[in-house]
């Protein structure tokens, strides 16, 4: 199978989009895409504006990531994660993001810089409720950080 690429930045928006959802206890953010890597790349660019971060106009940092999962539900929650984990250990933020798949290898390469302003902390990416939908405009899904 030949890998489909995707790119995408902080100021396109297109078909892709998120939305912060009301949630008791945690976050929530609704995100659609036309197809899975458009989906991908909106819940990175949504998780970062539902921190609050604010990058510095220092040099970019880029960073690449190799990820294969069983399943796309899997996948998200993996690419996630390894934002978060980033973020944690060298405040880092990502707002350009090119992405490959082929079947469930994902490969990113990414584009950020330091965080200088965070006002939110995500402990962790979770899987509660978790599905990916087919719907009329694209790809839908809900992702649950635990904070």
């Amino acid at each position: 199978m030949m890998p489909y690429n995707y790119t995408k930045t902080m100021q396109e928006n297109a078909l892709s989009g998120h939305e912060e959802r009301p949630h008791t206890a945690d976050w929530a953010l609704d995100i659609w895409g036309p197809d899975f890597l458009a989906l991908l790349s909106e819940a990175a660019i949504g998780m970062f504006a539902l921190i609050g971060g604010h990058l510095n106009d220092g040099p970019r940092q880029p960073r690449h990531l190799s990820l294969i999962e069983p399943d796309r539900e899997t996948l998200l929650v993996s690419f996630l994660s390894e934002l978060v984990f980033l973020n944690e250990s060298e405040r880092l933020g990502f707002d350009r993001f090119q992405l490959s798949l082929s079947g469930l290898e994902l490969e990113v390469d990414m584009d950020g810089g330091i965080i200088v302003d965070q006002t939110k902390q995500i402990k962790a990416v979770t899987f509660h409720n978790l599905e990916i939908c087919n719907t009329s405009r694209g790809l839908e899904t809900t992702i649950v950080f635990d904070v």
